[in-house]
């Protein structure tokens, strides 16, 4: 049917299609952890921090001294993907400079 023959028409104004509204699922968040043991240096795990984190000394110190404290600490929340990528990166970097740092990941 055309829109002349349409009675519900009006000349000079077309049709407007609507989109369904379609919500994304926000992703799930996963924290990165960091694990005390007796070997890693203070200063390796803030340079840790900074480095692969972007603490500033300040932050990453508190952050250390809770991990030194309490056995264990969060460095930061991420997706899977990127807390993934973080967990790697420092689990490499301890390996490469022969620390035992532990880094895993949990989701939150």
């Amino acid at each position: 049917m055309s829109s002349q023959q349409r009675p519900d028409h009006e000349p000079g104004r077309g049709d407007t299609l609507v989109e369904p509204t379609v919500e994304t699922k926000k992703p799930s968040l996963y924290q990165v952890l960091l694990l005390n043991d007796d070997y890693t240096p203070m200063e390796f795990v803030v340079m840790i921090l900074e480095q692969f984190f972007r603490k500033d000394r300040e932050e990453a110190t508190q952050i250390m001294l809770h991990v030194h404290q309490n056995g264990i600490g969060v460095c930061g929340v991420y997706t899977f993907e990127v807390a993934e990528s973080k967990v790697t990166q420092v689990v490499n970097c301890a390996r490469e400079h022969e620390h035992p740092l532990r880094c895993t990941l949990e989701k939150v």
